[in-house]
């Protein structure tokens, strides 16, 4: 993954809001910079919708502070939002009209977008070739990028997507993975909230990771994922005794409760009675000769990799991904 300094395009600081006597945002920070996709992840009702509503001024926040290219979203409302595109939930669009009237419809509420312009943008998201038939003939894939595309009309610095892989199969996630990465490269400053934390590790540059109205981390997704724990599965015969000399193994830990550490996947793959330790990898190869002198079969050793997800479990002790 890039790792990009650019200008601050957006700009979230000390944010808080309150719903009655509770507080749902209780302290969000973060920016998102020129030319970078960030991720934005958050657990069940940790604010994360409600976070993404007052960027784009939907609703106001309680104090602090949210910056558009310079310009407080709240105080100077058109000259920050002029230079933000969205698709906050799902991409309205009409199903009855063309993909071209779609574009023609929402270039009329905004200043200086002619034809030209929609066509640009047409060709950004490569409908071109089914841009005059109905909309309700495409693809989900593609009301995504007619969505991107209605988005993009105003020339924007930031672009936002809430969860803009729902309902996509694998084909459609990697091309709007490869498209979003394309408008990166040119200079759009792009925030993106999934759940799929997969897709999110291979997409953005850096996340912001938040639980109960507060940011728990935010940076370089490379960083944050190699500061995670390494874990080794190993699938011994007979198990007890797996476990007993690998619990009294010097600088080895015996991991209870995985399924908060592990991702989905690397679960279902697991063998019956598969044991997890914490490990690093130089160790193996000693461990592997003690275990096979005192007579434990090793059917399978497998060093897994740190994700986003196994930080995020952790981070959030298991909560559920919004």
């Amino acid at each position: 993954m890039i790792t990009r300094a650019g200008k601050i395009i957006l700009s979230v600081e000390n944010v808080k809001k309150r719903i009655g006597r509770k507080w749902i945002i209780k302290d969000i920070t973060f920016d998102v910079r020129q030319g970078e996709i960030f991720g934005f992840l958050g657990p069940n009702g940790a604010g994360k919708t409600t976070t993404i509503r007052m960027l784009v001024d939907l609703i106001k926040p309680t104090s602090g502070m949210i910056k558009v290219c310079g310009y407080d979203v709240n105080r100077d409302q058109e000259k920050a939002l002029q230079y933000v595109g969205s698709i906050v939930e799902n991409p309205e669009v009409y199903t009855y009209l063309t993909g071209w009237e779609n574009l023609e419809h929402f270039a009329r509420m905004q200043h200086g977008v002619d034809a030209n312009r929609i066509q640009e943008v047409v060709d950004i998201v490569r409908l071109d070739q089914r841009i005059h038939d109905k909309v309700r003939t495409y693809s989900l894939g593609m009301r995504q990028r007619l969505g991107i595309a209605q988005a993009l009309l105003g020339r924007p610095r930031l672009l936002i997507l809430d969860e803009p892989t729902n309902g996509l199969d694998p084909k459609g996630i990697k091309e709007l993975r490869l498209f979003i990465r394309q408008l990166a490269e040119e200079g759009l400053a792009v925030l993106v909230s999934s759940h799929l934390l997969s897709e999110i590790q291979l997409l953005c540059d850096r996340v912001a990771i938040i639980s109960q109205g507060r940011v728990l981390a935010v940076g370089d997704v490379e960083e944050l994922v190699s500061q995670n724990a390494e874990y080794v599965i190993w699938d011994l015969e007979p198990t007890d005794l797996g476990i007993d000399i690998l619990s009294h193994y010097d600088g080895v830990q015996v991991v209870e409760g995985v399924e908060y550490l592990l991702d989905d996947s690397i679960i279902a793959g697991m063998a019956p009675g598969a044991i997890v330790t914490q490990n690093g990898e130089e160790v193996i190869p000693e461990i592997i000769t003690q275990l096979v002198s005192s007579g434990v079969q090793v059917k399978g050793v497998n060093k897994i990799n740190p994700t986003l997800e196994q930080l995020f479990l952790k981070m959030t002790e298991g909560e559920n991904i919004e």
